[in-house]
């Protein structure tokens, strides 16, 4: 009976929790009383974790402040960067003059610059000085490879002429392109009569660019057909060059017939002077 009850104790014991608290019994040989033992103490990894969720925290919140201070320090790097390229570029037109003089004076090259590019602006303005652009533009026409060079400049500056008769982008707008639901930017650059035997019909001829501005396609749309959105050239020139980053949150059309009557005009100013 002894040997049984001893068996029993044993299995009890089996079934008490062992635990940082827990407390086992153990009979003594002799028959005393059980003693109490306290258990060891089982390793806990909650102190690892803890270090380890604390590195996650501060590793998020060192990217995070560190990408913030790229996006407010990025534009302004960059804008004071092209700033600086662009007085150094100007300024070197006619500082190696002064240079060779010996007049060192720390901007006044790109003044001369300035003051030389509005003198040509004026002169050009004339009748006399059309006439020496004309006669200029006839000899680069002539030679092989500048022709084209000067071609394709001219047009890129004539994209943002103020003068309007002459600009190239005549307008900003959306096309339904090249899938129904999709719409791509362009510009109108002129207008067709497309004369069929169902009569004629007015087109509009789109150039729709890459981000390069100087690369892009050519379509031709009914001009009752495309998208007049509220933009200027100059708006519509940033939009392609920044990515469609800077393009307004909201756009709003404009008349059909009041666009399509500026168009004309534009391309033939005579129509105002009639009108009038």
């Amino acid at each position: 009976m002894a040997a049984v009850a001893r068996e029993r104790d044993g299995d009890r014991g089996l079934l008490i929790p062992v635990g940082e608290t827990a407390l086992e019994f153990h009979h003594l040989k002799d028959g005393t009383p059980p003693a109490l033992i306290s258990a060891p103490p089982v390793a806990s990894h909650h102190t690892t974790t803890g270090i380890e969720a604390l590195s996650k925290v501060i590793r998020s919140w060192a990217s995070k402040t560190f990408m913030t201070g790229c996006v407010i320090l990025l534009p302004i790097a960059i804008t004071f960067y092209t700033t600086w390229w662009f007085f150094s570029f100007v300024d070197g037109f006619f500082s190696p003059i002064y240079a060779h003089l010996g007049i060192n004076v720390f901007g006044l090259g790109f003044v001369t610059s300035i003051t030389f590019i509005f003198l040509v602006g004026m002169f050009m303005s004339s009748w006399l000085g059309t006439s020496l652009l004309g006669l200029g533009e006839w000899f680069i026409k002539k030679m092989p490879l500048v022709c084209h060079i000067y071609s394709a400049s001219k047009q890129i500056s004539a994209a943002i002429s103020p003068d309007q008769s002459s600009r190239a982008f005549k307008e900003v707008v959306i096309l339904r392109h090249p899938r129904i639901g999709e719409y791509a930017i362009g510009f109108i650059t002129s207008t067709v009569i497309l004369r069929g035997s169902s009569g004629d019909e007015e087109l509009s001829c789109v150039y729709v660019p890459t981000n390069n501005l100087y690369l892009g396609d050519i379509f031709f749309f009914n001009s009752m057909d495309v998208i007049r959105p509220n933009l200027t050239v100059r708006e519509g020139i940033e939009i392609v060059l920044s990515g469609g980053m800077s393009i307004p949150p909201v756009l709003s059309t404009r008349k059909v017939k009041d666009t399509l009557e500026e168009v004309r005009v534009l391309q033939n100013p005579k129509l105002l002077s009639v009108k009038d």
